[in-house]
């Protein structure tokens, strides 16, 4: 597959896993950039892996590490307020989503690689640099902690 069908394809995927990384949308959009834009310079090297898919969540999950390790929070002083849009529906939130922002970043990461990316244990461990015990627990705990948090939400 060249580069361009792979995006055609997985675009969507990435910036969906990229949000449940913990990314607003705008930024998941940045972070799949740039992500697929890294492996577009190496595209033989991702094309070579023993699973491209793989290669490719790995560079998601660096470049969503990366992007966290500097980002600002600082606020900016203005004079006058920007207009802003309208509201966002708040009355309909997704629980899953929600939930899932509740949880801390390696236990997002082990579910969206495992679940949702559909990574066998063996290529979160690449993807991750993790030992399998390591991520064996770390997916158990994050499944725990997820249907705790998605159990507090239906009790609201």
């Amino acid at each position: 597959m060249d580069f361009s069908e792979y995006v055609a394809a997985r675009r969507t995927s990435l910036v969906r896993s990229a949000v449940l990384l913990g990314c607003r949308l705008p930024e998941a959009e940045d972070v799949v950039q740039t992500t697929l834009l890294k492996c577009f310079r190496s595209w033989a090297r991702v094309q070579q892996a023993s699973n491209p898919e793989a290669y490719v969540y790995t560079a998601l999950v660096n470049t969503v590490r990366d992007a966290r390790q500097r980002r600002w929070h600082g606020e900016v002083p203005t004079v006058e307020l920007p207009e802003t849009g309208a509201e966002p529906d708040l009355s309909r939130p997704i629980a899953v989503r929600r939930a899932m922002a509740g949880l801390s970043h390696e236990h997002r990461e082990v579910l969206v690689l495992r679940f949702y990316a559909d990574l066998s244990e063996r290529e979160v461990c690449d993807a991750l640099g993790l030992p399998p015990s390591t991520v064996k627990s770390r997916t158990a705990r994050a499944k725990q902690a997820l249907s705790t948090l998605l159990e507090a939400e239906d009790a609201h």
